[in-house]
Order: structure tokens, then C-alpha cells, then sequence
């Protein structure tokens, strides 16, 4: 499908965490914008540290579908340890940022089991520079979650992206 948002999970669903439900809009997102997204994720296992995240991002010219590289922490990246990178991004102690504080979705290593879901929720984008490359078009990203080689998690989305 393309120019369209989908997603599904890509774990043969052996993952002991799956993503049930996912919707964003707009479709196409627009930078700067508001997204709104809901979602419902079950988990039968907690999620430790450390958390290694593989992503592979897409990028379609054409018919082709070209692999971005990691450039700044974005495109194709891997990410060894999540939640270091969450507890820089939001210091341990301090509130999670709404709207997860309201419907009490954690935002720090572990992440304990069971199901997490998220009501039709705004989040601004701002108007960041992006790379020329990561501008209007359709993209498609995996991302794979680990713990000691173990996979936890495995979803792939596709999407557009529109800058103003």
C-alpha cells in the first residue's frame, strides 16, 4: 500500500509483545502538525534493560525502495540500550509526560507486563529541520526490539510524510 498509513507486527507471533491496534492521522502526517495517535499494545513479558532496538527505514523513489542510512540517531539506526536513551530524554523521578501520565502508560525501563493502551491522543511536531532526505514521500520502517538476542517485539509501518 502506498501513500497510505498501515502497520502490522512482524514477529510470526512468537513476540511476547504485540501490537494490537495502531492509528494515526493525519495520513499524510504533515511537519509542522499535530499527529493523533491511539494504540494498544499486550505484552506477556516485562521489558529490561538493556533494550536493543533495530531500525530499518525505507525510503520509496519510484518504484525503488532505497535504505536510509543513520545519520543524527535517524534512519536506519541501532539503538543498544532504549532505556538510557529514555532516561536522558525524561530524567528517572520526574512525571511521565502527558498523555501517558494520564492513562498511566510508562515511559521508563522495565516495562512491565500486560496490556497498555493509549485513547485517540495529540502530539504536536514541530517544525524541526529535517534532512532533505527524510522530507515528503513514503517511507517504510521496521523496528525490532531485543533483550540479550532474545526478539520481544516486531513491527513494521508504512507511511507519508508531508512538510509544509
Amino acid at each position: 500500500q502506498v501513500g497510505g498509513f498501515s502497520w502490522e507486527n512482524c514477529g510470526d507471533g512468537k513476540d511476547p509483545v504485540v501490537l494490537q491496534s495502531l492509528s494515526v492521522a493525519p495520513d499524510p502526517i504533515t511537519i509542522p502538525g499535530n499527529l493523533r495517535i491511539s494504540a494498544a499494545v499486550t505484552g506477556s513479558k516485562a521489558l529490561t534493560s538493556p533494550l536493543k532496538a533495530v531500525v530499518v527505514a525505507e525510503k520509496a523513489l519510484g518504484e525503488l525502495w532505497i535504505q536510509l542510512p543513520c545519520i543524527d540517531q535517524m534512519g536506519s539506526c541501532t539503538y543498544d540500550d532504549v532505556c538510557a536513551i529514555l532516561d536522558d530524554l525524561i530524567p528517572p523521578g520526574t512525571p511521565c509526560p502527558e498523555p501517558l501520565l494520564t492513562y498511566g502508560i510508562p515511559c521508563h525501563c522495565p516495562f512491565k507486563a500486560g496490556s497498555y493502551s493509549l485513547p485517540p491522543s495529540d502530539f504536536p511536531l514541530p517544525d524541526i529541520e529535517l534532512p532533505s532526505w527524510m522530507t515528503n514521500g513514503n517511507y517504510r520502517v521496521r523496528v525490532a526490539i531485543s533483550n540479550k538476542g532474545q526478539e520481544l517485539a516486531c513491527v513494521k509501518l508504512a507511511f507519508s510524510l508531508q512538510a509544509q
